[in-house]
């Protein structure tokens, strides 16, 4: 036996069947190439390229065909999925997404659609999004429902430019004030920021709820929306929603939900009755499509009766002429205060399938259910770790259970390095760091479609590492051992990414 192999190194870089894999332009062979490619036509001047001047080499590398597919298929053999392990960081960024979702979405008829067709050939798209937009009012006892943004803060600056609009509508001083909880989604002030509003940050009370008292106190005339989550980022609900609300309308305000969270509350909770103005939905979240890497998105944002007028183009009619598609402002057509058009076309036609085809596999009582298995999950995790890990708020969770760093003080590790080994253990990290009211937190959420199988491995291996954490806290520091590479430099990764290929 050698000394390469004792120690686990081997002289290839390889790993049993995990591969070392360069990156593509050090595979570069000149002159080798996967297919034959005609000889340019000549030109009388030297180059098609009129000033560009000619260069020796374009920079792509050449690769031979099985190269380039040994490649590709190595690369993806290193990313983490949810057909390959359980995901503790939950619909945020990928829960199972059904096979059956994705049958529909490759269906000729949805998969080759375009958006300049003349309207009398998309009339299945056109009722298929008129459909979705349906079952969200009815799921959330809205009024109007804009379906083109293209994500959930795409839906935010929807959902607030309604709001600027109606303010407009109305006249009156200017109101250019927004609250917005600590316990928010960091893209909500972002999106009051954009759009030139000045944001107050609310407090958190001890129980992670909003001060309400502290609400109040802001809370003026000159206050345009407050921005809300619920359930909030420690996976907590706001019980105190509707007499926020109250208090937003009688201020003359409107109350903007942020509905990253709704997979929690689908089919248990109307949002219209907690008072809503408006909210955003992730399709992409609730409604499972495949979202790691980040995209494609979706987010759709309902509006009650109040701010129903002002939602933006396109909108869908259906009468006697079948669906049509109304693209500019219409008396007629209700359209008339209409803020305008949020993008090009009409949305993310690939998520619709996907959502609507999650949702009528459901049905009302399947969506009913799966936010109740979302709940049960996550309160089966809190229960669990809540012996070995510090919880910081008493009480269940819904669906997602939170925990601090203080079970880790005087041990050496932190919380990045737990996150860190759960490489190696085979786990994609949870959420870390986030929210910002917790020291060193840690957010699991596991959904509804996870087996308590894979939740308890889970658990086991978190309790493992906490328990080494107090004997063994060098063996974090260098993990992960096991990945393809080992532990990144992140916060300069960020801050000075090499994106262009040199050679040497």
């Amino acid at each position: 036996m050698t000394t390469a192999t004792i120690s686990g190194a081997t002289i290839s870089g390889h790993r049993g069947l995990q591969m070392d894999e360069p990156l593509i332009f050090e595979l570069d062979s000149p002159g080798s190439s996967g297919v034959d490619l005609p000889a340019p036509p000549k030109t009388k001047a030297k180059t098609r390229l009129g000033a560009v001047p000619v260069r020796e080499s374009v920079g792509l590398p050449g690769l031979s065909e099985p190269e380039v597919v040994r490649h590709y298929t190595r690369l993806s053999q290193k990313n983490y999925a949810i057909d390959a392990g359980f995901y503790p960081l939950g619909s945020c960024t990928m829960k199972h997404n059904p096979r059956l979702n994705e049958k529909m979405a490759r269906l000729p008829g949805f998969a080759d659609v375009h958006p300049l067709q003349p309207m009398t050939t998309i009339q299945g798209a056109l009722e298929l999004i008129d459909t979705l937009a349906g079952w969200l009012k009815a799921l959330t006892g809205m009024k109007a429902v804009a379906m083109s943004p293209a994500a959930g803060a795409h839906g935010e600056m929807c959902g607030m430019m309604a709001i600027a609009a109606a303010h407009d509508h109305r006249g009156g001083p200017a109101r250019k004030r927004v609250l917005v909880p600590e316990s928010a989604h960091g893209t909500n002030p972002a999106t009051a920021a954009a759009l030139g509003m000045v944001v107050e940050a609310i407090p958190a009370t001890a129980d992670g709820r909003i001060d309400l008292a502290a609400f109040k106190a802001k809370l003026g005339f000159d206050v345009a929306a407050v921005m809300l989550t619920n359930p909030n980022t420690c996976g907590l609900f706001e019980r105190d929603v509707r007499e926020l609300a109250d208090a937003v309308h009688q201020a003359g305000a409107f109350l903007y939900c942020d509905g990253a969270n709704f997979n929690a509350i689908i089919g248990r909770v109307r949002v219209a009755d907690l008072g809503v103005d408006a909210m955003h939905i992730n399709l992409h979240k609730t409604f499972s499509t495949p979202h790691g890497g980040g995209g494609p998105g979706s987010g759709p944002v309902v509006f009650s009766q109040a701010l129903a007028p002002f939602v933006p183009l396109p909108t869908i009619i259906h009468d006697d002429d079948g669906y049509r598609l109304v693209e500019c402002q219409d008396e007629d057509e209700g359209t008339a205060l209409a803020f305008g058009r949020m993008k090009a076309f009409h949305g993310q036609m690939g998520v619709f399938v996907r959502a609507l085809a999650y949702t009528l596999s459901h049905g009302a009582d399947g969506l009913h259910q799966a936010s109740a298995d979302a709940v049960l999950s996550a309160n089966y995790v809190l229960a669990k770790l809540k012996g070995t890990l510090n919880a910081p708020f008493e009480g269940p969770c819904m669906h997602e259970a939170l925990f601090d760093d203080k079970s880790l003080k005087d041990t050496g590790v932190t919380t990045l390095d737990i996150a860190k080994a759960l490489i190696d253990e085979g786990f994609h990290p949870m959420t870390v760091y986030f929210p910002l009211v917790v020291h060193g937190a840690m957010l699991i959420e596991p959904t509804e479609s996870e087996s308590k199988r894979s939740i308890d491995q889970f658990i086991a291996t978190m309790i493992g590492l906490a328990e080494r954490a107090k004997e063994d806290a060098a063996s974090f520091h260098a993990a992960p051992t096991l990945a393809p590479r080992r532990r990144l430099d992140e916060t300069t990764a960020a801050r000075k990414p090499i994106l262009r290929w040199k050679t040497r």
